[in-house]
């Protein structure tokens, strides 16, 4: 499997740096270097998060992350990180 983030989950990241860096930067960095880590594990079980009915026919799943939503897409040997989101965000 080969694992790609788009341009949106990329943007995701450095909003979310930017929202969490004003408070602490150092916790700001440990929140993206884990949230970079997390699709790991989706190179080994690619259909271990939720599948998300609404997006049928693409198989297009969800993954938590500690307190953050991870979406993602898996089309034959690639896996998309599509967007990234913390919970309590208004999505």
């Amino acid at each position: 499997m080969t694992l790609v983030w788009t341009s949106k989950a990329h943007d995701d990241l450095a909003r979310l740096y930017a929202f969490l860096s004003k408070e602490n930067e150092k916790a700001a960095a440990r929140a993206v270097r884990g949230l970079v880590a997390a699709p790991a594990r989706l190179m080994v079980q690619p259909r271990i998060g939720e599948r998300l009915d609404e997006f049928e026919p693409r198989e297009v799943r969800r993954i938590l992350v500690g307190r953050y939503e991870m979406r993602y897409e898996i089309q034959q040997k690639t896996i998309y990180v599509l967007r990234v989101w913390h919970t309590r965000e208004d999505r």
